[in-house]
């Protein structure tokens, strides 16, 4: 680990413009975070300087942008590794370092675990001190100011320092409120607010009012009152790459003794020209050429998934004004952005609110509009509760579009698509559907349109697996016998049709290919029929096993007393998915077309 305690301020420069540079020369080659985390590394670099790593916990916010807190503990010579298959984790992970206090991989905890830390922190009676790194992006979602709600009532010490690098949480004033910063990030204006606060309580009522009155209008042209007004000592805004101011402010934070927020303004992608400023494009990249910022273009690349989902979407939109849709936070990662571009009325961006995301569909679709919900599988978990209790309840036709099912590789298993299948596929009321190629894409979207009760359909990250060919349209419940064959059954469900396709050209016998559809109502008349023909089957799903595809059919075949049947399931066991590249964490599962030929024969 460095020990950065004994640099002097020069020294910690040098050292972030060296931590920058490895950044840099590592995710142009691997891929990854880049703008937030180069824009993080002199906050960070303060961070550690200040507390102590080995005692207090940090706690990243996403993590995403702590590569350089990385890099200041025990991964300076693995960190050429990050985000490969056995590598170096993108997030923080405790299983891979015992500075990285906590996962994480969705935004908006790290308050909520500083609470948590600090109350366990009291009643164990140690001397610690959590230290919360949280960007401005992720105080867009509710549960940032359910644990500051807290906090300002508890007054637990713990320091919050807010990465503000895209916008700010209320614009500065001119200059005045520039001097009243710098000010307030001092240990003279700490001190002599805290002896205000004592002469107030002992002055008369009349005098007291006045007092309060000119205090608060002070706050008002700084913008720290909402956190003020929550209980939470305010400091800043500061300079977030002035690592001298910085350590001072920490300081000040430190010794106070009660809820602090430090808020740092910083640019993204510092120290990187092309990036800096930019917002989404650099936010995560793959890998790129460090002189252009190009990434190497793919020759003969299929359609993504995403661009299938986002073209046709335009498409139904522009065929029925009644078509609207929502995204938390990902317009470009969900292919949400061509649609509210075209349409900025009817298609809307809420933040890192999920659970916002959902719940606001509800209504429009009880006003007669088709939303389509447009959210990662990994993040609509975060929108849990709102899917049940104020859309599958009410019965009503929102679409949940899931972008990222199955395998997503080098995010890892914070991020990987596993779930959806088996946490939907209990709600009543809720239809679970699945395309496996452009034409499938298109079918299911336009059934999902007309479809008047929730439904949810699932498509990978990257391309399909099966080429494109044509198909019938979506039927509720139905199925589509793809081929005829002998003795076995392939049942594929999403993209696993592809997958059976492929491993059907490598057995030697010539196995009957299903696709699925709907995993929820299944095809039971199709199901049983085919198990009077087929004995041995075979389920082909990027989705976890527990609750998920097999299970489903299984608990068909149970209903119907069908003993014959031997099923088989290639989904995912039990376990919390590594990250890596797709193919070594597929290959690590056992679940290349290559690898699962071999297990049928």
């Amino acid at each position: 680990m460095i020990d950065i305690k004994a640099h002097s301020i020069d020294e910690l420069n040098t050292l972030a413009e060296d931590i920058r540079q490895k950044i840099l020369d590592t995710v142009s080659k691997n891929g990854g975070h880049l703008s937030s985390t180069m824009g993080a590394t002199d906050l960070i670099v303060a961070m550690h300087k200040v507390f102590d790593v080995e005692k207090d916990p940090f706690i990243f916010d996403v993590s995403h942008q702590a590569y350089a807190h990385k890099l200041l503990t025990d991964r300076w010579d693995r960190f050429d590794s990050l985000r490969q298959f056995g590598g170096i984790c993108g997030y923080t992970k405790p299983k891979e370092s015992k500075y990285d206090y906590y996962v994480a991989g969705h935004s908006s905890t790290s308050i909520s675990l500083a609470v948590g830390a600090a109350k366990a922190i009291a009643l164990k009676g140690e001397d610690r001190i959590p230290v919360a790194f949280i960007g401005d992006g992720s105080m867009s979602a509710g549960m940032v100011y359910e644990a500051l709600n807290e906090l300002g009532d508890r007054k637990y010490p713990v320091v919050i320092i807010l990465n503000d690098n895209e916008m700010s949480i209320a614009k500065p004033i001119g200059a005045i409120s520039k001097l009243l910063s710098q000010t307030m990030a001092g240990s003279f204006y700490q001190k002599f607010k805290g002896r205000v606060e004592k002469v107030l309580d002992h002055l008369p009522e009349g005098a007291t009012y006045m007092a309060k009155r000119f205090e608060e209008s002070f706050k008002l042209i700084t913008p720290g009152i909402i956190f003020e007004e929550m209980g939470i000592e305010y400091i800043g805004p500061v300079d977030g790459h002035d690592i001298e101011s910085l350590i001072e402010t920490m300081e000040v934070a430190k010794a106070l003794g009660k809820p602090v927020l430090i808020h740092a303004q910083t640019t993204k992608g510092k120290g990187y020209e092309i990036a800096e400023g930019t917002k989404e494009h650099w936010h995560g990249v793959s890998a790129f050429d460090l002189k252009t910022g190009e990434a190497p273009k793919k020759a003969g690349a299929a359609k993504a998934a995403t661009a299938i989902f986002a073209d046709t979407l335009v498409e139904l939109a522009d065929e029925d004004d009644k078509v609207v849709g929502v995204t938390a936070a990902m317009p470009s990662g969900t292919g949400l952005s061509a649609a509210i571009k075209k349409y900025p009325e009817r298609f809307w961006d809420v933040a890192i609110a999920e659970q916002h995301a959902v719940t606001s569909m509800g209504p429009l679709a009880k006003e007669g509009f088709k939303p389509f919900c447009t959210i990662y599988s990994t993040f609509l978990q975060r929108g849990y509760d709102q899917v049940i209790h104020d859309i599958a309840l009410m019965d009503i036709g929102v679409a949940f579009a899931l972008d990222r099912a199955g395998i997503v590789g080098e995010d890892g298993e914070t991020h990987q698509g596993a779930f959806d299948i088996s946490y939907l596929r209990s709600i009543p009321n809720m239809t679970l559907l699945a395309p496996y190629n452009e034409t499938t894409m298109k079918h299911c979207m336009r059934f999902a349109k007309e479809y008047d009760h929730p439904c949810a359909f699932r498509y990978p990250r990257g391309a399909f697996l099966a080429e494109d060919t044509e198909s019938p349209a979506y039927e509720l419940g139905k199925s589509v016998l793809l081929k005829e064959g002998e003795e076995i059954l392939f049942i594929g469900y999403g993209n696993g049709v592809g997958r059976a396709q492929k491993v059907a050209e490598l057995v030697e016998v010539n196995p009957a290919i299903l696709d699925l559809r709907f995993v929820k109502p299944l095809d039971e008349e199709m199901l049983l029929r085919l198990s009077t023909q087929y004995k041995k089957w075979f389920v082909f799903s990027d989705s976890a096993a527990q609750g998920g595809v097999g299970s489903a059919i299984l608990e068909l075949l149970s209903q119907h007393k069908v003993q014959d049947v031997a099923l088989t399931t290639f989904e995912y066991p039990d376990a919390f998915i590594t990250h890596g590249n797709t193919k070594l964490v597929e290959e690590s599962l056992g679940i290349l077309p290559e690898q699962l030929a071999e297990r049928i024969v």
